[in-house]
């Protein structure tokens, strides 16, 4: 649905994991640790190589995490996606028509109950679960909330990324490299 055909987003920590990955197959690319002054250059130039860049924003080094910023990413920076944790970050992107992918760090059962009452307050587009080795809370919190999952998080071989597909994940992001190509 948001990804088409690709169960594999592959997550680039650097800009050259980054530039690397603008020659790879697939459409979509997670950018993870970025500084702001390399963003509207690294989306311009995925643009041009017909790339769809998910930005995590609360990793944007040089950039505050309110309104404000989720502004500015969305209307100047523009990425296809914006990854958050954050309330605020994750509602002015849905206002901007820019997908809002919002991150749940499941510690316990605390944090579970505290994501879904985000979830319910946001209804973002689709949901990451972290970490994403847990097929059951990847059904639970899409059974729960109704809305497409995607795993990440300690993913580190292909038969983690199948559970996490099997468990009703829409897609996985991982930052290693070995899984990044979907034939294996």
């Amino acid at each position: 649905m948001f990804f088409g055909k690709e169960t594999v987003l592959p997550a680039a920590r650097t800009a050259k994991e980054f530039d690397g990955l603008l020659k790879k197959e697939g459409t979509h690319i997670v950018l993870l640790n970025t500084h702001i002054a390399q963003l509207k250059s690294m989306i311009q130039l995925a643009k041009s190589e017909n790339k769809k860049v998910i930005l995590h924003a609360d990793l944007v080094q040089g950039l505050a995490h309110d309104e404000y910023a989720a502004q500015f990413l969305c209307q100047h920076i523009k990425p296809y996606g914006l990854i958050s944790t954050r309330k605020q970050m994750l509602i002015t992107a849905k206002k901007h028509k820019v997908l809002a992918m919002q991150r749940l760090f499941l510690l316990d059962s605390l944090a579970l109950d505290t994501s879904f009452r985000l979830i319910d307050d946001v209804k973002p587009d689709i949901i990451e679960v972290l970490p994403g080795v847990i097929p059951g809370m990847i059904t639970e919190v899409l059974e729960r909330s109704g809305i497409p999952v995607v795993a990440g998080g300690l993913i580190r071989s292909r038969e983690e990324v199948n559970n996490a597909l099997q468990a009703g994940a829409t897609a996985v992001t991982t930052n290693r490299k070995e899984l990044w190509n979907p034939d294996l």
